[in-house]
């Protein structure tokens, strides 16, 4: 098909018009080949002929509507500007679309408008996902760059160019944004920060208000963000290109200075920048010359704060901050000092404002030295120097000069400073640059700037056009297909003008080296030199300008200027001051040479395989200093070296129109920066050869309409599409075909498309006329009805409304003829009533008039006498002022001559050889006096030294000789106390009598009282009974009263419990989250240091030296747990109980806080001391532990036998209330020493007084032990005096029955009532007590010596290591010395806490021990009290139950206490999901866990108790993390975590969880704990692992949601897909796998979705995972689904049309009946779940056209927001041209509507769902039926250590 061809009548084409570019139009007449001329039609209105000559010439052909608002103009079958220009113009001004791609690039138009499309739920709707097929974002090149970086490991750039308001730094903040997210965490990392935190100084410094933006990047910057291995952000590196100096000094009209001055001019008035001396911008030169001292919007208070707020982050101090504010400060100063022109080209300085003064406070300075070379010039010759004056103009340019050459060190400082914070801490393995550059500028004056900035553009534009050619290339080369070389514009000629030698800067640098150079000769030497240039002309009426042909057109410069900004030059003696500052800042600016501190910048590495920015060079002199041309060159070059070596990705930013309109476009400004950018350049390498590319089964699907149908082959698609191009496109070069695609010339798509609708539109056609004959002859004959009797009627009405119309007009005439004769005779007197007003007035003011003339000249003539006078005397006083000004002249001329002569003389040597006379001698005698001096000094120090080591000595002494006095002290208090107990013995003889008798009355008034209780017992149940009537009756009367309100005040508590529980579930995730990163933290730590000699060991969780290497692997085989919840860091089971306690229970003690966390290496600085000594410490607590187990057991046995012996022989009542009083006596001492244990608990967290407490604890616990021993003697004494009760002749003891029988029978007369052996035996022990005190008074005095010695030795070290600190610290800055202050202190502080630890540690374990024992005591006594006298009701009945049960199963397990580990690592970490679900029932490790608490209830050990739960909840924490991706794992331990909360709730005794408990669970209900607060933390623990669960799920079902949802043809025949177009084939490096990751992709169909929603639910299912649980996962998946689905909606155009509804809605009919089917479902009604996407699918279907449509949307998508509903509306797609597009006008009607209506989400919402919530979570109580002593334990699980009780 020829061209011509397409040019038939009513073709749409385009035709240059000069007010809108481009302007729409048809033909109204077939072209032939050889016409001379084309009629069109404009659509706008008006006919055109437009002469043709030859066929090129003939106007650009219109895209199909199908094709406009496409997301890729290379997609577009007719490419050219018009096409491009009114395809962005559509998306940008109908659609609010700012986004649309361009092949590679990605075109970003500014909207001057705040859209809702940046925030966290658009970022993870782009993270992770196939961006190539969804809408055009900034955030899908974000995300492209990240994904190659990933996959490819190799370092990317983002290219960010465009014309000032475009938009270039909010795009460069929004795609670092996402790299912070993406490459660290959603609530943004502490680097992450940092890096976004670089925005706002450079901002605040670098950027200014201009015409064109209020927010204008003054400068040019590459931003590389570092990732490690794993893909995290760990640092980045700035570099900046040609800060605009001169806005310093100077700003046009209606522009600013940078934003940092007017920010310190708005905070003048806050107390901390008083010291400042600040006014308003207008009182200072250089931030008033634009005028405009604000911006519209933008609060400058705030915005500093926001800026020191960044700087702060960026580790720059608050001091620091102040003298950048001084420098800042003394920069606007400086800029109001005035000069004043003398005679002789001399200058002055008329600073009437102090300014100068304040300058010098300012900056540090000396005043009258910067007065001095602020108007004076030095002047180096060959033999001497010279100072020159200035003159004003000169003066002012220093002064401008030195302004701008301390803001720009100043800037480079901030980009240091900010490197360095952002300086990576570890390897880098990629990165990621953000080039934020200008773009291409003219004005109508171009200076230097504008030249360096055209050149930069131009060297952008040629690794532009090389990367776009070279990809076009490699696609037609890996399709196999013929092509011929693409011819694209090359702009190297422009750059070899610039850059080669003796080119545009080498001539300039020549001239800039000329002692006398000038612009004028420069421009001679380009003129000769570029006469036969193409890219170089000269203007025709200049001399001081040229003009160079750019790629976006040709640019006249004007060369005033140039060489003064390419020198840069400074003055040196004004720099000299400022290094002399004394301020350090201010000197470290100044320390080097700019060019030196550029190369330093330079050499900081940005990446691998990366030169440095300016080659090093050695350091030059002045003569040889670079100029700015030559630096902006290098770095330049260094530039494109670092981009050449990434893979770019380029934004191209749009500025829609210069009076910063929201969504207005403005053609004409628009298609300037499309040519400037190169978007239109891309456009014609694309068209240049095949710009349309389809796959052949995108094309078979689409255009088999016209195919025949024995030509389709569903199988082999390529052969039907060779048939049917061959029949349709004669001309073969037109399209070619490749291994996998179509390639198609430009037109030939949309020549098809016109084929496919002519074909469509027939068919149509036929259908039409058959439809409306009938309905026209229906209608027809309903009319032909209805019109004889509308006409009768309507004839009726028409008379009776000619009658009504004749009476209305005779009343009319009579009301006009009153109503005008009214109007008439009031316009006549108010007529007359102004002219005799207006002759008053008049005749007033010309009588006034005439008084003023004579009254002025009468004062003339007193004002012109006085004048004449006063100028008389003035020429008088300056005759007189010149003579005295002559005098003092000639006056001066004399005392020069006289001053010359005596500075002659005071050179002579016979003058100085008199003023050095005696001079030598006295610096000798001066060195004498100072060293004798020196060495008294030393002598005197010695002595001192001398003295303070005896005075040390001598308080040594001194202590030894007071410890020595105490222990004799001690020795006299415990011989009185000897003495003091015999006494006492004694008369406990004489009281023994006394209580025999008291005994007896006691017995007997006891029955006497029992007999009482019985009878007031009696009384009390009948009173009981009466009352529990009376209640009965009272309740049922209030509980029909309060239902009402009870319902209400019910909904609100669930209303309220539900947010506490939402709420509470997302701190558990948060705490899961940053459990997570402090493991990978963990991990990665161990990874840094595994070749270094620390090791982690995985046991202990901490570091051990490589030495223990062996004992360490010993143990990592075998793993123990640790058995005190106390030395667990566990944050998540150290709680402490506060529930309130029942009357047969106790609360489990639970360890009030958890022990200190140990240092990581990770903090930085850490005494590796500290680690050994913490790990040694651990150890030593574990053996030392077992071992005092072992010893307590052994005792206890002992004990329990001992009691055994004597037991038969204990009287029984006495005895039982005796024991009752030591019970009474052993509750309060266990108060006393648990009061003891907060005590030392406390005093541990703090940190004043704390060897003053433990003093206080030592002797607290002495006491204590006093008290113990005293218990035990009563208990001694209580025995004998029972046995004595029983037996008056009781038996001697064994041991003295081997003696004479002379020797008994003595016995037995002096020991008739066992008097005498009671008082021997009570004598031994209390001898024997004294005798264990004095020992270990004495040990304890030993002890003590020895602590005393090493904590001398302590403060000795202490003392040397801190004056070695100080010394150390004294060499620092003052801030590194705070720092290593800090540092110091809290080692200090650290080890100090680990030693006090230790001493309450070892206290705790003396009181626990003393208390065990105690109990254990009690516990014997009171069994043996219960089981003879059975006197404690209750205690006999527990005692009988358990005889009964004895010989049965009593559902419990017990275990050793070493046996833990082996029970944890068997049944819960080393379990296999596998074993789990085919040799046990679910939730069989729940139940034997729970046994093995009842077991340790029964034997009342609340320390085992606490162990074993607290290693239960770890364990399942470390199986969860062992196998993180394993859903049968999680699934198992999650169905066991709440298996075990609901035997908690179950066996807790409470009557809210045992109503359905049987008789025999009742009785296994627990009896000495009251475990309430670990049932919270099991709930917790459930929680956490619900939401891996959930994460497992999300990572497995996402995958398939977009292709299964959305892609895939559910019903086959419905789809009618579009090709992806060229973004889908060319992305920023083509290789085989981005080229074909679409078809390489694996496809997903809704059975898929379903299938794996099934095997979700069968894994939940076999675990034993309660159907309540299994109901809100389904809830949650579904809302995962429906919530991605509808963002993809939201983000892609190709899936919003009405064939797209109707598969949602179909798929979602699948889910609902899957879900229906396995009774996951409540209700029948709509899910809220699913409405929302059900809606958006609705939306798609329904009519949109009119205002019933907007009104039944409007009802219908009530789910949905405003933005939602007008987003699908601006994006839906019409399928085929017959069916029409949604007008902007509906959009606009139907967003009104929408937010007028009173129901529905509100309008705040964000565009797209997060897809990341997550619904609270409740795990409702279900009891089992099962009792625990049926419960088996298989053989399997290898616990043949557990035993059945």
């Amino acid at each position: 098909m020829s061209v011509t061809e397409l040019y038939s009548k009513g073709a749409r084409v385009w035709v240059r018009d000069p007010d809108t570019v481009w302007k729409a139009a048809s033909v109204k007449a077939d072209y032939k080949e050889g016409d001379r001329s084309l009629s069109l039609h404009y659509e706008s209105g008006g006919d055109k002929v437009v002469e043709i000559k030859k066929t090129s010439e003939l106007p650009p052909l219109r895209n199909p509507d199908i094709l406009v608002g496409e997301n890729d103009l290379t997609s577009l079958s007719y490419l050219h500007e018009p096409a491009v220009l009114y395809n962005l113009m559509v998306r940008f001004s109908e659609r609010y679309c700012i986004y649309t791609y361009c092949g590679i690039v990605l075109v970003a138009i500014n909207p001057y408008q705040q859209l809702p499309i940046y925030g966290n739920e658009v970022i993870q709707a782009y993270s992770g996902q196939n961006v190539q097929s969804m809408d055009p974002h900034i955030f899908a090149v974000a995300e492209e760059a990240f994904k190659r970086m990933t996959r490819d490991e190799q370092n990317q750039s983002i290219i960010v160019s465009g014309e000032s308001g475009a938009g270039k730094t909010v795009s460069a903040k929004y795609t670092m944004r996402y790299f912070a997210v993406v490459g660290g965490a959603e609530s943004e990392t502490h680097i992450e920060q940092k890096v976004l935190a670089s925005n706002p100084v450079m901002e605040a410094f670098g950027n200014a208000k201009t015409t064109r933006n209020d927010n204008s990047s003054r400068f040019g910057k590459y931003i590389a963000i570092a990732f490690d291995r794993r893909h995290r952000i760990i640092g980045a590196n700035m570099r900046t290109y040609l800060l605009e100096k001169s806005r310093v000094v100077f700003q046009a009209s209606d522009e600013r200075n940078y934003h940092v001055f007017y920010q310190l001019c708005s905070s003048a008035d806050l107390p901390e920048y008083r010291e400042l001396y600040l006014d308003h911008q207008n009182k200072f030169y250089y931030t008033r010359q634009g005028s405009c001292p604000t911006v519209d919007g933008i609060v400058d208070v705030d915005e500093l704060e926001n800026t020191r707020e960044a700087m702060s982050l960026l580790g720059i101090s608050e001091e620091v901050q102040m003298i950048i504010f001084r420098i800042l400060s003394a920069i606007l100063h400086l800029g109001n000092v005035k000069f004043e022109d003398l005679e002789d080209e001399n200058c002055k300085i008329n600073d009437t404002g102090k300014h100068l003064l304040i300058v010098g406070k300012l900056l540090g300075v000396d005043t009258d030295q910067m007065k001095l070379w602020l108007c004076n010039q030095k002047i180096h010759t060959v033999n001497e120097v010279v100072m020159k004056p200035f003159t004003g103009s000169q003066a002012y340019f220093a002064r401008d000069a030195l302004c701008k050459h301390v803001y720009a060190m100043m800037f480079s400082w901030l980009v240091d400073q900010t490197n360095k914070t952002l300086n990576p801490t570890s390897k880098q393995s990629s990165f990621i640059g953000v080039l934020d550059i200008y773009g291409f500028e003219t004005f109508q004056v171009n200076s230097f700037e504008q030249f360096c900035i055209n050149y930069a553009n131009e060297k952008l534009q040629q690794q532009f056009n090389m990367h776009v050619f070279k990809l076009e290339q490699e696609e037609y080369i890996r399709e196999a297909i013929s092509w011929s070389f693409i011819d694209f514009y090359d702009n190297q000629p422009c750059i070899d003008l610039i850059e080669n030698k003796l080119g545009i800067l080498d001539l300039l640098d020549e001239e800039c080296k000329m002692p006398k150079g000038a612009e004028d000769n420069w421009c001679r030497k380009m003129y000769d030199k570029f006469k036969d240039t193409h890219h170089f002309t000269k203007p025709r009426m200049s001399q001081m300008a040229f003009c160079v042909i750019h790629f976006a057109g040709e640019v006249r410069y004007e060369a005033e200027g140039f060489l003064q900004k390419n020198r840069d030059t400074v003055r040196e003696e004004q720099l000299n001051i400022l290094r002399a500052s004394r301020y350090q800042l201010v000197t470290d600016l100044f320390r080097e040479t700019q060019q030196n501190m550029t190369r330093q910048r330079s050499r900081s590495s940005i990446g691998a395989n990366v030169r440095p920015m300016i080659p090093a060079q050695p350091k030059t002199s002045k003569s040889n200093k670079q100029t700015v041309g030559s630096q902006f060159r290098a770095s330049l070059n260094a530039l494109m070296e670092i981009l050449d070596s990434t893979t770019p990705h380029y934004i191209r930013c749009i500025k829609p129109n210069d009076g910063k309109g929201a969504f207005s476009f403005d053609q004409k400004r628009a298609i300037e920066q499309l040519r400037a950018c190169g978007v239109l350049e891309t456009i014609r390498i694309s068209a240049a050869g095949y710009p349309s590319r389809w796959s052949y089964q995108e094309f078979q699907n689409r255009y088999r309409v016209l195919m025949r149908s024995k030509d389709i082959n569903r199988r082999a698609p390529r052969e039907s599409c060779e048939k049917v191009l061959q029949s349709f496109i004669k001309d073969a070069d037109k399209y070619e075909f490749g291994k996998t695609k179509i390639f198609f010339r430009a037109g030939q798509v949309a020549y098809l498309e016109k084929l496919r609708s002519d074909i469509l539109r027939n068919a149509a056609v036929r259908i039409q006329t058959l439809v409306r004959g009938f309905v026209q002859r229906m209608k027809y004959q309903r009319m032909l009805t209805s019109v004889v009797t509308i006409q009768t009627r309507i004839r009726a009405s028409l008379a009776r409304r000619v009658v009504r119309g004749m009476r209305r007009t005779r009343a009319v005439i009579t009301i006009q003829k009153h109503t005008r004769a009214f109007v008439v005779r009031c316009w006549y007197h108010r007529t007359q009533r102004s002219a005799v007003a207006i002759q008053r007035m008049v005749r007033g003011c010309l009588a006034r008039q005439r008084y003023t003339v004579l009254l002025r000249n009468a004062k003339a003539k007193v004002i012109q006498s006085t004048v004449r006078g006063w100028l008389a005397r003035g020429r008088y006083q300056k005759k007189r002022r010149a003579i005295i000004y002559l005098q003092s002249c000639v006056r001066r001329m004399y005392a020069k001559k006289e001053l010359k002569a005596l500075k002659i003389e005071a050179k002579s040597i016979d003058h100085v050889k008199k003023l050095n006379v005696g001079l030598e001698n006295k610096i000798i005698t001066l060195q004498q006096r100072l060293t004798d001096s020196v060495s008294e000094r030393q002598a005197m120090k010695n002595s001192l030294n001398d003295m303070n080591t005896l005075k040390q000595q001598l308080e040594g002494l001194k202590g030894k000789e007071a410890q020595m006095k105490q222990k004799l002290t001690r020795i006299e208090v415990l011989e009185a106390e000897n003495a003091k107990l015999r006494t006492e013995l004694e008369a406990g003889a004489i009281e023994k009598g006394t209580l025999e008798a008291n005994f007896s009355i006691y017995k007997e008034n006891s029955e006497k009282e029992k007999k009482d209780w019985l009878n007031q017992h009696n009384d009390l149940l009948t009173e009981l009974e009466n009352h529990k009537q009376q209640l009965e009756t009272q309740q049922g009367e209030l509980s029909e009263k309060l239902a009402t309100k009870v319902g209400a005040v019910e909904q609100k508590m669930n209303d309220e419990l539900e947010f506490e529980k939402s709420r509470y579930q997302n701190m558990l995730q948060d705490y899961s989250r940053l459990e997570q990163q402090y493991d990978n933290l963990k991990d990665e730590l161990k990874f840094a240091q595994g070749s270094g000699k620390m090791a982690w060991s995985p046991d202990k969780e901490s570091f051990t030296d490589d030495r223990d290497s062996d004992r360490d692997s010993s143990r990592t085989s075998t793993p123990e747990m640790p058995s005190d919840a106390s030395e667990r860091n566990d944050d998540f089971v150290q709680r402490r109980p506060k529930g309130g306690n029942r009357a047969s229970h106790r609360p489990l003690d639970s360890p009030a806080k958890s022990a200190p966390r140990p240092p990581s290496l990770a903090d930085g600085n850490i005494d590796m001391n500290l680690f050994i000594k913490l790990q040694t410490r651990i150890e030593d607590l574990e053996r030392d532990k077992s071992r005092l187990e072992v010893i307590v057991d052994e005792r206890e046995e002992a004990l329990s036998q001992a009691q055994a012996v004597r037991s038969g022989e204990m009287a029984k009542m006495y005895e039982s209330l005796m024991i009752q009083e030591l019970q009474e006596d052993n509750a309060r001492l266990k108060a006393d020493i648990f009061k003891l244990c907060q005590s030392a608990a406390d005093d541990h967290k703090g940190t004043g007084n704390s060897d003053e407490r433990i003093r206080e604890l030592i002797s607290e616990k002495e006491v204590m032990m006093e008290e113990m021993c005293q218990r035990r003697e009563e208990i001694v004494n209580l025995k004998c005096m029972i046995a004595n009760m029983k037996a008056p002749q009781a038996k001697v003891n064994r041991e003295t029955m081997t003696t004479a029988d002379l020797l008994e029978q003595e016995l037995e007369l002096l020991n008739e009532d066992g008097e005498l052996m009671k008082f021997c035996q009570t004598q031994k022990d209390t001898i024997r007590l004294l005798e264990r005190q004095l020992r270990a008074t004495e040990h304890n005095t030993t002890i003590k010596e020895q602590q005393m010695t090493a904590e001398l030795n302590n403060l000795r070290n202490d003392n040397e290591r801190q004056q070695n600190i100080i010394a150390e610290n004294l060499k620092l800055s003052p801030a590194e010395q705070v720092e290593k202050t800090l540092q110091i202190e809290i080692t200090r502080l650290a080890s100090d806490n680990l030693d006090l630890k230790d001493i309450v540690d070892s206290q705790d374990k003396q009181i626990k021990k003393l208390k065990k024992q105690l109990k254990t005591a009690v516990k014997r006594l009171s069994g043996d009290v219960g089981q003879q006298q059975k006197i404690d009701r209750r205690g006999s009945d527990v005692s009988l139950l358990r005889n009964q049960k004895e010989a049965s199963f009593m559902g419990m397990l017990s275990y050793h206490k070493h046996d833990e580990g082996r029970l944890i690592r068997n049944l819960i970490i080393d379990l296999k999901p596998i074993v789990a679900t085919t040799t046990m029932n679910p939730g069989l490790p729940a139940s034997l866990i729970f046994m093995c608490i009842r077991h340790c209830d029964y034997i009342n050990d609340d320390l085992q108790v606490r162990s074993l739960l607290n290693l239960t909840i770890n364990g399942v924490k470390k199986a969860i993390k062992k196998r993180p991706g394993d859903l049968q794992n999680i699934c198992l331990w999650l169905g066991n975590s709440v298996q075990l909360l609901h035997c908690l709730k179950q066996y807790s005794g409470d009557e809210k969880y045992s109503q359905m408990n049987s008789t025999l669970q009742n009785e296994h209900c627990l009896r000495n704990f009251d475990l309430t607060e670990y049932r919270q933390i099991f709930s917790d623990l459930s929680v956490m692992i619900y939401q891996t669960m959930m994460r497992v799920m999300d990572e497995k079902l996402q995958p398939m949601i977009v292709s299964g949802m959305l892609e895939h043809e559910t019903i086959p025949g419905v789809s009618s897909k579009k090709p992806m177009g060229m973004r889908g084939r060319t992305t920023s490096m083509a290789d085989d796998d981005s080229t074909h990751f679409n078809d390489n992709r694996v496809s997903y169909s809704i059975d898929n979705i379903i299938k794996q929603l099934s095997t979700f639910l069968q894994i939940m299912t076999h675990h034993g995972i309660d159907q309540d649980v299994i109901k809100q996962t389904v809830k949650q998946l579904l809302y995962v689904i429906c919530a991605s689905t509808l963002n993809n909606i939201l983000l892609r155009k190709e899936m919003c049309h009405w064939t797209k509804g109707i598969q949602i809605r179909y798929n979602l009919s699948e889910l609902d009946e899957w879900r229906r089917g396995h009774k996951l479902t409540d209700t029948h009604s709509s899910d809220p779940i699913m409405d929302p996407l059900v809606q958006a699918a609705q939306l798609l279907q329904m009519g949109k056209k009119t205002d019933p449509d907007i009104e039944k949307i409007c009802d219908l998508c009530n789910k949905l927001t405003c933005q939602q509903i007008v987003k699908i509306l601006q994006m839906y797609t019409a399928v085929d041209d017959y069916e029409d597009k949604v007008s902007l006008e509906f959009i606009q009607k139907l967003e009104k509507r929408v937010k007028q209506r009173s129901h529905g989400p509100p309008d705040a919402q964000p565009l797209l769902l997060d897809s990341r919530h997550m619904f609270s979570i409740t795990f409702p109580f279900h009891p089992s039926s099962t009792t625990l002593d049926s419960v088996q334990i298989p053989e399997s699980l290898n616990l043949s250590f557990l035993k059945k009780i």
